[in-house]
């Protein structure tokens, strides 16, 4: 592993390359806060992508596309004359601190949940005037059910139990079957992903990363299944639904 010096030199080259590229480099010269959002996100998804593989090779390399959108916003601020690169992680530097006052200070955290209780609470003192407007409004709906229940749990507000919480998601389908009307219906739907949700995360599951993994899972089969199908000179869409779940049980043994 590098040390520490070596870091640091690895860091400042990279500041380097960044002035040279937005000064000499026709696209780089061009881009803004917008125009780089959407691709900050794809690289982010790509990182997810390969967190959720745990391509150590792949990791590494999404985490320096993504260092590389964070070393350019600065860039840009910089030139507004707003803030540059020292001034996002000295101000990272005094909230990791202030965050951490069983570390950098008197209070006493004995375990993981004291220290997200305090987070919140220190986080109210910063003056944000709820538990919640830390939470951003565009986070895809599974992870912001996720993050919103994880933050209010960090004042108490959490069912005592996992089994409490299937209680509660038990109640919601059976509100959700017994509503006719489509608006309240669909309503009802949304209480049940947020209460099975909550029922994972209580349980120590995320439901975000559950659900990608069955994605994957059923892209790998469908796919597999679409070279069964190709062997055997079918075609998917000429099958009826009993010859095409044959073909869906031949690719699930083909992955044992």
């Amino acid at each position: 592993m590098n040390t520490r010096q070596e870091k640091m030199e690895a860091f400042g080259r990279l500041l380097d390359i960044m002035d040279d590229l937005r000064e000499k480099c026709p696209w780089d010269q061009k881009q803004t806060f917008e125009t780089l959002r959407h691709l900050t996100l794809e690289e982010t998804y790509e990182l997810s992508d390969a967190l959720l593989n745990e391509d150590l090779q792949e990791i590494k390399k999404e985490l320096g596309d993504v260092l590389l959108h964070l070393v350019f916003y600065a860039k840009i601020g910089s030139e507004k004359e707003s803030f540059d690169i020292a001034d996002v992680i000295n101000s990272l530097n005094e909230k990791l601190i202030f965050r951490h006052p069983h570390i950098y200070g008197d209070t006493v955290a004995e375990d993981e949940e004291a220290v997200k209780q305090n987070w919140e609470k220190l986080k109210l003192k910063e003056g944000n005037k709820s538990i919640l407007s830390g939470v951003p409004k565009g986070l895809p709906p599974i992870i912001k059910a996720y993050r919103i229940q994880d933050k209010v749990k960090g004042i108490g507000f959490e069912f005592d139990s996992a089994d409490d919480a299937w209680a509660k998601v038990r109640e919601e389908l059976q509100e959700f079957h017994q509503e006719t009307d489509k608006d309240r219906k669909e309503m009802e739907l949304g209480d049940v992903f947020f209460s099975l949700i909550n029922y994972a995360r209580i349980s120590g599951l995320n439901a975000d990363t559950a659900l990608e993994k069955t994605n994957s899972k059923f892209i790998s089969r469908f796919q597999k299944m679409e070279e069964l199908a190709l062997s055997k000179n079918l075609n998917l869409a000429d099958l009826n639904l009993m010859e095409m779940d044959q073909l869906w049980e031949e690719s699930k043994l083909s992955e044992k």
